[in-house]
């Protein structure tokens, strides 16, 4: 029987040590709190993410290994350059937060459901307004064909997650995010948990100690608060109009 501790909705920065966490589920680590803003971005800060279904508690995860993109490796490769040359894409960025969520948490060939429930769209809009969350966005015209999102902490960068509408789409907004975030010296993005598509576009694991290390200089280096909006000419990339 999984014994797991409850959070204490009075202490919203509080969580268990992310090294106690379950091998099995791997990372499971405590169930119930809320969604607040600061509750979310007290996890983050820990190398703590929420991921629940619908029908499910609140269930927070630290998984060992961990998945991460380093920035300066996120490169326009040749298939990317190829991709590109055959497409009229632009990249915004922080002009479609929320469609970008809802694409993400759209039914997928193969996939049952979505762990990014109405709780979870609206927490992280929250985010958004704040300042904390990000999205960028790919565009043939008017059109959303590729988007990534997450939140920003210190100088971490935690992706939750991404889509395509035609192919490549993911791959252009992941890059395109990593060299804006190299600019600023975020040197990660969180992937979270391994999968072998983000292996593919780079992705690397990390104990989750080293992995938790990291987090905890990063977090607490000053960021980029507020909007990205005015910053999208940094995430263009070769053969990709302006926004």
């Amino acid at each position: 029987m999984i014994r797991l501790p409850l959070l204490d909705t009075t202490k919203p920065d509080h969580f268990p040590d992310p090294r106690k966490a379950l091998m099995d589920p791997n990372g499971l680590l405590a169930f119930g709190g809320d969604l607040s803003p600061r509750r979310l971005l007290a996890a983050y800060a820990q190398g703590i993410f929420p991921w629940f279904n619908e029908d499910e508690p609140l269930l927070w995860w630290s998984p060992d290994p961990r998945c991460v993109f380093h920035t300066a490796l996120l490169k326009v490769n040749r298939s990317l350059r190829r991709r590109l040359a055959e497409v009229s894409w632009r990249v915004t960025v922080d002009h479609a937060f929320r469609d970008v969520v809802e694409a993400c948490a759209a039914p997928r060939p193969g996939q049952a459901g979505t762990w990014i429930v109405p709780a979870m769209i609206g927490a992280y809009t929250h985010l958004y307004d704040m300042g904390h969350a990000h999205s960028v966005e790919v565009w043939q015209d008017d059109q959303l064909v590729g988007g990534i999102y997450g939140i920003a902490v210190g100088r971490l960068f935690c992706g939750e997650s991404m889509f395509s509408r035609e192919s490549g789409g993911s791959r252009v907004a992941l890059t395109a995010l990593g060299q804006l975030l190299q600019h600023w010296d975020f040197p990660l993005i969180d992937a979270q948990v391994t999968n072998a598509h983000l292996l593919q576009l780079g992705a690397v694991e990390y104990p989750r100690t080293e992995f938790l290390r990291m987090v905890a200089q990063l977090a607490h280096l000053p960021g980029q608060p507020g909007s990205w909006a005015g910053f999208t000419h940094l995430a263009q990339l070769p053969g990709l109009r302006g926004s």
